[in-house]
C-alpha cells in the first residue's frame, strides 16, 4: 500500500502520442472549452472510461444470469450518480452511459457553466474569474475551474457577493452584458 498523502495521477496519457486526428480533436476541445492543457481533456476521458467500464461490468453481470435484484441495484446506483452529476437525462439507460462523450464531461465543469450562463465573455475569462475568486456556488467561493457542477448546484452559480464584479455598476459587467447581446 502506498503513502496516503501522496498524490497520484487521475488520468492516462494516450497510447499513441503522435496521432494526428487525436491531437487535432484535443486542440479543438482546448480552444472550445478554454482548457489550460491537454491533461484536462485526458482527465475527462479517464472519468468517462471509468463510467463505461462500470456499465460494461453491469452488462457482464446481466449476461451471466446473476441475480436480477443485484443488477437492478447496481444499475440504479450508477445511473443515479450520473444523473445527479448532470451527465445523463431522467430516462437514461445503460446504452446512454456507453454513448457518453468527452464533451458531456467538459460541459459540467464550472468554467464552462460560468461561460454558458453569461457571467463571462469567453471560456478563458471564465477560468480567470474563477481562479481570482469572483465566482461562487450557493454563496461559497469556488476557485477550481475544473469543479464538477451537479444539476442541483447549477442554478446557484453566481458572482461571489464580496467580489467587486458582483456590483452591477462594475465596468467588466457592462462589457460582459454588451458581449452577450
Amino acid at each position: 500500500m502506498g503513502y496516503p498523502g501522496k498524490n497520484h495521477k487521475k488520468y492516462q496519457t494516450p497510447k499513441r502520442p503522435f496521432e494526428k486526428t487525436r491531437i487535432e480533436d484535443e486542440n479543438r476541445l482546448m480552444i472550445e472549452y478554454g482548457l489550460r492543457n491537454k491533461r484536462e481533456v485526458w482527465k475527462a476521458s479517464s472519468n468517462l472510461r471509468r463510467y463505461r467500464k462500470a456499465a460494461r461490468g453491469l452488462l457482464a453481470i446481466m449476461s451471466t444470469g446473476a441475480d436480477q435484484a443485484v443488477f437492478d441495484a447496481k444499475k440504479g446506483e450508477l445511473i443515479g450518480h450520473l444523473q445527479r452529476l448532470g451527465l445523463l437525462g431522467p430516462d437514461a439507460d445503460i446504452d446512454n452511459v456507453l454513448s457518453l462523450k468527452v464533451q458531456n464531461q467538459l460541459e459540467r465543469r464550472l468554467q464552462t457553466i460560468v461561460y454558458r450562463q453569461g457571467l463571462a465573455r469567453s471560456p478563458k475569462q471564465a477560468r480567470q474569474m474563477i481562479t481570482h475568486g469572483h465566482i461562487a456556488i450557493g454563496g461559497k467561493r469556488v476557485s477550481i475551474p475544473g469543479y464538477k457542477v451537479s444539476r442541483d448546484e447549477e442554478t446557484a452559480v453566481s458572482y461571489y457577493n464580496r467580489s467587486p464584479v458582483a456590483n452591477p455598476d462594475h465596468a467588466e459587467r457592462a462589457r460582459i452584458s454588451k458581449a452577450g447581446r
